[in-house]
C-alpha cells in the first residue's frame, strides 16, 4: 500500500536514504548498541548528505522539503533501530522550534549548522517532579540585566549528552495565575556557565540513544536567546506536541511492520513435529490477526499524516494514533517474542531488541493516558 501524500521524488529519496544507511548505519548499529551512543560522526555524514532537516527553508541551508520527506526519514531510521530516534527529534521536533519562533539573527545563526550536523538540538521539558504536567515545572528563568539566570533540572532528555542548543522549558514567572502563563522556552548553549550534564541514562531499552540529566545551577543564559515572546512557552509547546507525537506513531507503527516480517519469516524457516511452524492454524490466526491490526494501524497513521500536511487541526486524531498505535505495537513485540520460542529471548536476534525498545513509545512525549484524556476533553462530553 502506497500513500497519497507519496510521490516519485519520495520514492527516490526513499531509496538513496536507504542505500546511505546501509553503508553508514546497519554494520555499525550493533555496535553503537554495546556503546551506548551514536557517534557525532554519523550526525555529520547524515548532514553532508542532505538528510538532516530537509524541510528548512533554503536560504538557512535546507531544501524546503515537504513533511512527506521526514515520514520517509524517520520510517527508514526506525527500520534501522528505536534508537535512531534522536535525530528524528532533532529533525522534526526541535528544530522546527527554532523555525517558528526564532527571530531571524536566531534562525541565521543557528539553523544552517542544524542542517549540516555541526549543532545538534534536544528538548527539555520533563523534569524528576514534572512529566506530561508541564504547568508543573520547577525550573526557573529570572531576568537579570542582559541575562536569565536559569536554575533547576531536567531529566530524561533525549540527545541530553551530543545536545548543543537545548530549548529549555521553564518559568520566567513562577507567580503567574494560572501557572502555565509564566511559562517561557530559552535556547542554552553547550558551553552556558552554570550549565552541566549528569550522567547517561541506563535504560530497559534504546541502548544506544544518549538520554541524559541536565542541570541548571545559576547558568546564564542572554536575553537573546529567549525563544518567541515571554509567557508564551507553554502555548508553544502544545502547538508542536502535535507533531511529536505523530513522528512517535510514525515510528511505532514501521516498528510494528518490522517485527511482524521478522516473525513471518522465522516462522516459515522454524520447524516443529515434523513440519514449519507456519502451517499450524493457531500460528496463522495469530499472523493474520497482528497483520490485520498493523494494516489498520496504516491506514490510520497516513490519514492522519496528510491531514497534517493539509494543516488542519490533528490534536483529536494525532493522540488517537500516538495511543493506539504504540499499544498495537507492544501487542506485536509481545505476539512476536512468544512465536520466535526461546530463540526470541536471546539478544543475537533482533526481535529482543525491539521488544525492549516499544514499550518506552507508550510514555514519551505525552504518556498514553494524557492522550487519551486529549480525546475525551474532545468528544463534547
Amino acid at each position: 500500500m502506497t500513500a497519497a501524500y507519496l510521490r516519485e521524488e519520495h520514492h527516490i529519496f526513499r531509496g538513496a536514504f536507504r542505500k546511505f544507511l546501509e553503508k553508514e548505519a546497519y554494520p555499525y548499529y550493533s555496535e553503537w548498541e554495546k556503546k551506548g551512543i551514536i557517534p557525532r560522526s554519523f550526525w555529520t555524514k547524515m548532514g553532508e548528505n542532505g538528510f538532516l532537516c530537509p524541510w528548512v527553508d533554503e536560504k538557512y541551508g535546507g531544501f524546503n522539503a515537504d513533511f512527506a520527506y521526514s515520514v520517509v526519514i524517520n520510517e527508514e531510521l526506525e527500520k534501522v533501530g528505536s534508537s535512531m530516534v534522536g535525530i528524528g527529534l532533532h529533525n522534526d521536533i526541535a528544530v522546527p522550534y527554532l523555525a517558528s519562533y526564532g527571530t531571524e539573527d536566531q534562525k541565521r545563526k543557528w539553523l544552517p549548522k542544524c542542517v549540516s550536523g555541526e549543532i545538534i538540538t534536544a528538548i527539555a521539558m520533563t523534569e524528576p517532579g514534572a512529566g506530561s504536567d508541564l504547568a508543573g515545572i520547577s525550573t526557573t528563568a529570572i531576568k537579570d540585566g542582559d541575562h536569565y539566570i536559569v536554575n533547576g533540572q531536567k531529566t530524561f532528555i533525549t540527545n541530553g549528552i551530543h545536545a548543543d542548543l537545548v530549548i529549555v522549558a521553564c518559568k520566567t514567572d513562577p507567580n503567574a495565575k494560572p501557572p502555565h502563563k509564566g511559562i517561557s522556552l530559552l535556547v542554552v548553549e553547550r558551553d552556558t556557565p552554570g550549565f552541566t550534564r549528569g550522567r547517561k541514562l541506563d535504560k530497559v531499552g534504546l541502548h544506544a540513544q544518549d538520554t541524559a540529566e541536565l542541570f541548571f545551577h545559576d547558568a546564564k543564559v542572554p536575553k537573546e536567546n529567549l525563544l518567541g515572546e515571554e509567557g508564551k512557552g507553554f502555548y508553544y509547546l502544545m502547538e508542536k506536541l502535535q507533531q511529536e507525537r505523530l513522528i512517535v506513531a510514525i515510528a511505532a507503527q514501521t516498528a510494528a511492520e518490522v517485527m511482524f516480517e521478522l516473525t513471518r519469516q522465522y516462522v516459515k524457516q522454524r520447524s516443529a513435529f515434523g513440519k514449519r511452524i507456519s502451517e499450524f492454524q493457531t500460528v496463522q490466526f495469530r499472523l493474520a490477526e497482528m497483520s490485520t491490526e498493523i494494516f489498520i494501524g496504516r491506514t490510520f497513521v497516513d490519514h492522519v499524516i496528510e491531514e497534517h500536511m493539509q494543516g488542519k487541526n490533528v490534536v483529536t486524531h494525532v493522540s488517537m494514533a500516538k495511543w493506539w498505535i504504540t499499544e498495537m505495537a507492544k501487542r506485536i513485540a509481545a505476539e512476536s517474542m512468544q512465536l520466535h520460542g526461546g530463540y526470541g529471548y536471546m539478544e543475537e536476534y533482533e526481535i529482543a531488541r525491539r521488544y525492549r525498545d516499544i514499550p518506552v513509545s507508550a510514555i514519551y512525549a505525552g504518556t498514553n493516558e494524557m492522550m487519551k484524556t486529549i480525546i475525551a476533553r474532545n468528544l463534547d462530553l
